[in-house]
This record gives C-alpha cells, structure tokens and sequence, in this order.
C-alpha cells in the first residue's frame, strides 16, 4: 500500500522538513500542493534551477512525488485562458520531474455550485491533448460539478486520452450523497489516484477530523479499492493551509500512519 500525505498540510514547512519527514514516517510519496508560503509550484526554485538536486534527494530518501496539485479550474468562464496556460505549467514540470500525474479541478469549490461542463469538457480535451505523449495522466478531481461521478466518468470517456479520476472519497459522500459503492461502480477503473480525509456535519458546514474521528466511510472505500485490485496512492489530504485552526501536521501524519497498517 502506497501512502502520501498533501503539502496542504504543512502550510508552514520547508521542501526538507517535507521530504524528511515523509521518510521518517513510513510514507512512500509527498503530492506538492503548495510549499511554505509558495503555491505555484512550477515557478518554486526546487523545481526550476534546483531541479536536479531535488530528483537526487528524492532518490536518496527513497521516496517520489505522488503528483503536482494545480488549482486550474476548467469548468469556469472567468477562467478560462489562465487555467489552460496553469494545466500546461503543470503538466511540463510533471514531465521534467518524472511525476505521473497532475490534478485539476471543474470549480474552485468542494460541493456542486456552478461551472459549465460542456465548457470543462473543451478544457480538459485541450489539456489532455497537450499531455500526450509526456507520461503525464491528467486527473480530473470528484469536487465541484464532479461530485456527482457519473458526471465526471462520463466527462472521462467522452474526452478521452491521458485522462484519469482523482477521487477525493470525501467529496461525493458528503455533498452529492452518493454512497461509497455507488461511486466505486460509477468510476472502476477511471480512478488512477485517491484523496482521503474524515470529517462530520457541524452546522452546515463539514469539520474536518483525523481519520477515523469523523463519520466518512473510509474503511469501506479502502477496503473495497484494494480488493477491486487498486494499486495507487493513497493520500491524505489535511487542509491546514486553509484552515488554520485543524490539528499540527507533525501529529495528523503520524496517526494517518497508523491508521492505515490495518490494511496493510
């Protein structure tokens, strides 16, 4: 079993508190989703000038960057050109980092709240033209008009190319309502890359657990992935970038750590 955990959960640590850690801890990837108080990551120096000696650490520690996180937004109108120009940005690191994937998104919200899918499917054509021929799988994410998965598998096959489902086994649960084998059946073999977080209903709103605090069926998702035969990452993403107020990522990953030996 392959663990990563997202930089979204380490807002305030450097490329080396990163990777050490991943490595002290037992993870076999970090996906890169921002680092301290860069985000864009195809402009971080880590990745330009210093290419070449970020590949040799990651080869030392004995680990691999799972994939490059975009925010590029391809159902979005007020979007349009810098998401396709950011998707190109990302998938061209991927290529000269040798990281199979890039993520994008339909909408820059979690839940269901506007965007145009015939809109995201030209989007995603185009960006999954440019990625052909790179090694680079473009990963649509369950978020946004995508958390209702037969949407986004029906986006996936009308598109077609190098194109996968990153499911973020939180999203169609907790805001389409789908249940967690419904989502399976809906996607199969699209979902090349899985996000994986806890959360319960606190008013209106989700509040974000460590796993197994809160109320999402994790256990069902990953035993039922591994069982179809599953063999990617799977990664926690722990939101402290963008909420503050959610637990030390020194903690969270250590006990992401444990929580998954059971399935081991």
């Amino acid at each position: 079993m392959k663990l990563a955990f997202s930089t979204l959960g380490c807002p305030n640590w450097d490329l080396k508190d990163i990777f050490t850690t991943a490595k002290d801890l037992g993870y076999k990837g970090v996906e890169i989703r921002g680092v301290s108080r860069d985000i864009y990551a195809p402009s971080m120096k880590a990745f330009t000038e210093d290419m070449e000696q970020t590949k040799a650490e990651l080869k030392r520690l004995g680990i691999e960057i799972s994939m490059f996180t975009s925010a590029a937004t391809l159902a979005m109108h007020s979007a349009k050109e810098e998401s396709i120009a950011e998707a190109k940005d990302y998938i061209d690191l991927a290529q000269s980092m040798g990281v199979p994937f890039v993520r994008v998104l339909s909408t820059d919200k979690t839940y269901c709240d506007g965007g145009d899918i015939e809109l995201l499917k030209s989007q995603l054509e185009k960006v999954a033209d440019y990625a052909n021929g790179k090694g680079v799988t473009v990963l649509l994410e369950s978020s946004g008009l995508m958390v209702d998965t037969k949407k986004l598998a029906n986006v996936l096959d009308e598109v077609g190319g190098p194109c996968g489902a990153l499911w973020d086994v939180h999203h169609p649960y907790r805001f389409g309502d789908e249940k967690i084998t419904e989502t399976i059946d809906n996607l199969g073999d699209r979902i090349k890359y899985v996000h994986l977080k806890d959360s319960v209903i606190s008013g209106c709103a989700p509040q974000y657990k460590m796993m197994g605090s809160g109320d999402i069926p994790l256990d069902t998702a990953i035993l039922t992935l591994l069982k179809n035969g599953y063999d990617g990452f799977f990664t926690l993403e722990w939101v402290k970038r963008w909420n503050k107020d959610l637990e030390e990522p020194g903690i969270v990953f250590a006990q992401y750590i444990n929580y998954m030996k059971k399935f081991a």
